[in-house]
């Protein structure tokens, strides 16, 4: 279900597409889904149809997957009705909310196992203060499930309920339609409830059965953005939780996030406040400094990232070799590939360049749209000029060529193996092999030259 309007959230986008981990709401719900293997999923759109749509059409899954509105919206028994053309009798239906992103599939998996294609399965929870949710009324303490009533319709004795409602359910398809067709909104706010399905099965002699959980996290909604930070807190503790149990050591555990994906080797130390988006692998005794942020990357055993290094390898990836540096303050961009023992430095900028084995550039520079040899020395302030304002060109720079301060290589151009390239030089040509290149302004000083002075204030 992902029609609600979310006014709390006070934003222009729906409340589904808000994103936790990196990732919409609606997009973790969804990822349960494929981990249980259904057979298709139904979501159930009315506030921001079109935008929540367009998402999911722009998001691959791989899962069939089918968008019904419910507008206007009258309850979540009548958000369920307009799925029905899209439920198979012979299966068995899963409700969930698109707002409560951290359900496990574990806990899924034992509510389905519990319904069993037989009978209504509720998740449920106890809460020392469940006001605001929908009461189990139970026949006695751990007894079988009567009804379940919202809290504005509750009474006193009701409302002293602590178990409640989660708002997922699992229940035969079969059952669900029958059901569906009798609700009505005779309550306190005038909707069709599908919480009212219990006191049907109830009276057809259906048993309705509870899975109740302790980890209040799994069942947490989000209507505003102070729950949507909480549950971004639980999500990544939960995340560096598992790292840690696999054996990564984190500095500190509540200064760590992760959005997408991070496989970790052995004796690998992440320092505090790094980020970590899309696809990120770290080899063996990998070392993190503190405050980087690294995207789509993968890198080697060995390796030290210096503190506040940016990484963002987007589609073409960043690849950094075993036992790199690279660092403090350096920006690796998409198709950087330094191999072993490269060593980039403070303020150093690649982008969609190759550096061999042994190759530094160690501060101030600019390598772009570049092969670079092995044992090269990039010297500081240095660049390659690789767009003519068109195109891009790309600079070849072969093993152990030692490229002076301040030059500009001006691509597209080679340097040939073993060259050495004069400081302040701008290089427009190809360089011989093992050759020194200079090309520069002659030096010409102006004896007694007198500075203009400032005229005195009036």
């Amino acid at each position: 279900m992902a029609a609600g309007k979310g006014t709390r959230m006070k934003s222009a986008l729906p409340k589904v597409l808000h994103r936790l981990g990196g990732r919409a709401l609606l997009s973790h719900v969804l990822q349960r889904a494929v981990e249980l293997s259904a057979r298709q999923a139904v979501v159930i759109t009315g506030h921001g149809a079109e935008v929540v749509e367009a998402a999911l059409a722009g998001s691959p899954m791989d899962l069939p997957l089918q968008c019904v509105r419910q507008e206007p919206q009258l309850g979540t028994g009548h958000a369920v009705q307009q799925a029905l053309p899209q439920l198979q009798d012979d299966g068995v239906t899963l409700v969930l909310s698109g707002d409560v992103p951290l359900t496990e599939t574990a806990t899924l998996q034992a509510l389905l196992a519990l319904c069993d294609g037989r009978q209504l399965a509720l998740l449920t929870l106890a809460l020392p203060e469940p006001s605001g949710y929908g009461r189990i009324v139970r026949a006695a303490p751990g007894g079988p499930v009567l009804a379940i009533v919202e809290h504005k319709d509750a009474s006193a004795a009701e409302r002293a309920i602590t178990e409640i409602y989660s708002g997922i359910m699992a229940l035969p398809t079969r059952l669900l339609r029958n059901w569906l067709g009798r609700l009505d909104n005779k309550n306190a706010q005038g909707e069709y409830y599908l919480t009212d399905i219990v006191k049907f099965a109830v009276a057809d002699g259906v048993s309705v059965a509870a899975h109740q959980i302790t980890d209040a996290a799994q069942v947490a909604g989000v209507n505003s953005p102070v729950q949507l930070a909480e549950l971004e807190r639980s999500f990544q503790l939960r995340q560096a939780q598992a790292l840690m149990d696999q054996g990564t050591r984190l500095a500190d555990p509540a200064r760590f996030d992760l959005r997408g994906r991070l496989s970790c080797g052995s004796d690998v130390e992440i320092d505090v406040n790094c980020i970590f988006e899309g696809e990120v692998s770290l080899g063996d005794g990998v070392r993190v400094g503190a405050n980087c942020v690294i995207a789509n990357a993968r890198i080697e055993a060995g390796a030290l990232i210096h503190p506040f290094t940016h990484i963002d390898g987007e589609q073409l990836g960043v690849q950094v070799g075993a036992g790199a540096l690279v660092g403090p303050f350096a920006r690796l961009r998409p198709g950087a590939q330094l191999g072993a023992d490269v060593h980039i430095g403070n303020f150093v900028e690649v982008k969609n360049a190759t550096l061999g084995r042994g190759a530094k550039a160690n501060h101030l520079a600019y390598l772009g749209d570049a092969t670079v040899g092995e044992r090269v020395n990039f010297g500081a302030g240095s660049i390659t000029a690789n767009y003519d304002g068109a195109n891009k060109h790309r600079t070849v720079i072969e093993a152990d060529v030692h490229v002076g301060s301040n030059c500009v290589l001006v691509a597209p151009v080679t340097l040939g193996a073993g060259g050495t390239i004069g400081g302040g030089s701008t290089i427009t040509k190809d360089t011989p092999v093992g050759a020194l290149s200079v090309a520069r302004g002659k030096q010409v000083s102006v004896a007694n030259w007198t500075r203009p002075l400032k005229k005195p204030k009036p």
